[in-house]
């Protein structure tokens, strides 16, 4: 008989903590007044300054670097005809939208950006900690 009391009171415990998490009312996250005075959904975000860096260099440095190499032209993008006179017929590459993006192709825009960008040894991040008093090697001892 005290086996089957502990199996109901379990029973009827879980089932009244089951209820009332389910009836509790839904509120959507643009009414929760609590969530709007931290982070209002509505609120126009601008671009922060890490944003912006890395969007003026995709645009200004790697982009243009990248898409001038010949063996990236040939296998990630592909040729269109610009017709801006009647006489000559030139092309220009653009990149392929209806491709997926792929980790290989970003290792292969990537090494052609190091090939025309090679590293300078003195202007690493590298170099800059190792010359640092506390971190690098050049301790005084």
């Amino acid at each position: 008989m005290k086996h089957i009391r502990i199996k109901y009171s379990t029973t009827l415990s879980i089932v009244l903590l089951t209820t009332a998490c389910s009836t509790s009312p839904q509120v959507s996250p643009s009414e929760n007044d609590a969530l709007n005075a931290i982070s209002n959904s509505s609120a126009k975000s601008d671009k922060g300054s890490l944003q912006s860096a890395l969007d003026s260099f995709l645009e200004d440095d790697w982009t243009p670097t990248v898409e001038k190499d010949k063996a990236i032209q040939k296998k990630y993008m592909k040729r269109v005809d610009t017709n801006e006179s009647s006489t000559t017929n030139s092309s220009k590459f653009v990149e392929d939208e209806d491709k997926p993006f792929t980790l290989q192709e970003y290792v292969d825009k990537r090494a052609a950006y190091v090939k025309e960008h090679p590293a300078d040894h003195n202007n690493s991040h590298v170099h800059k900690l190792e010359m640092m008093p506390v971190i690098g090697n050049n301790r005084k001892r």
